[in-house]
């Protein structure tokens, strides 16, 4: 309940103080009492049913009222020059602060990352007003598009909004040396006036090296800093750094995941805010974690799809469609017998065992089939279970970091994928020439999960756009002329363990 008074400032806490305290002490939020039935909140609060349900049509009303689609009137007594109140200034019933024809015809903003391959990508480049997430593995380019973004927010309009940028870093400081290499080597830099280029000086950087540290300058310092500069961009890398060494210590208890997922839930809130508030882009990049599941196709016949009891993570609501632990659960043909102690789980079929290819898929409310629309690499099936895609079974499965309560806070995500590429090493040993195989470079691709302006890319790697990283910062790669297998580019070397 501690985001009341954010959202409704003006709301009436006084007539409803035996109700509040309970309220926050059982972590509900405003959300909470707009979506939960009263009786469940009953339950968890112990509260007369009748006064909460006061208070969320208070709530409710206060919202209303506060959009201005209410039947009441909102007063307000401002006072005069002389200390004494003024007139009443009421609100028309029914008049929106802004329409839905007038927020469509508003414009938004964007900032480059200053390569028309991967601007045309993103529909222009990262929107204003909105919260965007880059993730990817270690090494794919996360922070090269970061650093690139800092410098081209100073642009002016259409590649930049003219105004400085705000960066915060949960792991490595701010790499100045890096920004000043991205200064003297990007051709668009080059073409510019020494008056119009962008300056280190306009880029504020700081280090939270814990949680703590992390939600007082956000809460506290974050919004003077874009108030009294301006901020056009603010970047937090990487959101997932302090919530791992915070929330994943110890045992996964109900209680700790309670509190993490409220802690996303009011950091989204919070970022939200600032980016409706100044119209600035708030850009957030995320780690990613190795994905694991119950199925474990070698390609061969006697290989068994996916296994229903073993599947490592799966939405609530597939719970309540299993039904009990002594009913099996039949899908497409097979039989899912119940889990039995001191014997693995069973998969029986009355048919012939299909190819990995002809697996049935699994059912629609799991989340390993849910997360292929939200988290770029589960999006390509059947292609994880299916060697001639991907090469192997059950290769590149990432997942971001922080799960789905996270990927509900933000409006666009951006998935970075690399590929290692190899090449022939001739060793001579005792006059006879041997071939060994070495890595000699890393491929990179970028594509859009989902976004509120531009459509996403198509399964796996369908749409995704190839980019290498240079001395001038990131660039796409040119299919057409066959830029990749001929070695590597000039500049690529020292960018390798940049990120």
């Amino acid at each position: 309940m501690t985001d009341l008074l954010r959202i409704l400032p003006d709301f009436p806490t006084a007539r409803y103080a035996n109700l509040l305290p309970t309220i926050e002490r059982e972590g509900l939020t405003t959300a909470d009492l707009l979506t939960l039935q009263v009786p469940d909140i009953g339950k968890r609060t112990q509260l007369p049913l009748l006064d909460i349900k006061r208070l969320c049509a208070a709530v409710l009303e206060a919202l209303h009222v506060d959009l201005g689609v209410s039947d009441k009137q909102q007063q307000k007594q401002p006072k005069d020059d002389n200390g004494g109140k003024g007139a009443e200034k009421a609100t028309s019933p029914g008049a929106l602060k802004r329409t839905g024809t007038e927020l469509l015809a508003e414009p938004t903003r964007y900032i480059s990352t200053l390569d028309p391959d991967l601007d045309l990508a993103l529909g222009g480049g990262v929107p204003a007003g909105y919260i965007t997430e880059i993730t990817g593995e270690s090494g794919a380019g996360k922070t090269q598009f970061l650093l690139t973004l800092l410098l081209a927010v100073q642009l002016p309009p259409p590649h930049g909004l003219g105004r400085p940028a705000l960066y915060i870093s949960t792991e490595a400081p701010l790499s100045t040396r890096r920004l000043s290499q991205l200064l003297s080597h990007n051709p668009f830099f080059q073409s510019l006036p020494a008056s119009s280029k962008p300056t280190l000086d306009n880029i504020i950087g700081t280090v939270t090296p814990d949680l703590e540290s992390q939600d007082h300058i956000l809460t506290f310092q974050v919004p003077v800093e874009v108030a009294r500069r301006n901020i056009g961009l603010l970047i937090l890398d990487s959101v997932a750094a302090n919530f791992r060494a915070e929330y994943d210590r110890g045992a996964s208890s109900s209680a700790n995941l309670a509190a993490r997922s409220t802690a996303l839930l009011n950091l989204g809130l919070h970022l939200h805010e600032l980016a409706r508030k100044h119209n600035l882009a708030v850009v957030v990049a995320n780690q990613v974690a190795d994905r694991f599941s119950g199925s474990s196709f070698k390609g061969s016949s006697a290989a068994q799809p996916f296994s229903l009891p073993r599947v490592s993570q799966e939405s609530p609501l597939a719970k309540r469609s299993k039904g009990g632990l002594g009913t099996p659960v039949h899908l497409s043909g097979w039989s899912v017998d119940p889990p039995s102690s001191g014997t693995a789980d069973l998969v029986r079929s009355s048919m012939p065992e299909p190819t990995p290819e002809e697996a049935p898929a699994p059912p629609a409310l799991l989340l390993d089939h849910q997360q292929r629309w939200f988290t770029g690499w589960g999006d390509a099936y059947p292609y994880p279970y299916s060697s001639s895609h991907y090469g192997s079974s059950e290769q590149n499965l990432k997942t971001p970091s922080l799960g789905l309560v996270w990927s509900t806070q933000i409006a666009a995500r951006v998935a970075l994928w690399k590929r290692p590429v190899y090449g022939r090493k001739e060793v001579l040993d005792d006059g006879e020439g041997e071939s060994t195989t070495t890595l000699r470079n890393w491929r990179r691709w970028m594509k859009v999960v989902f976004a509120p302006h531009v459509a996403g890319s198509g399964p796996g790697l369908d749409g995704a756009v190839e980019f290498e990283v240079t001395m001038g910062g990131v660039r796409g790669v040119d299919k057409d002329k066959g830029k990749r297998g001929k070695g590597k580019r000039k500049g690529n070397e020292e960018e390798e363990e940049e990120e």
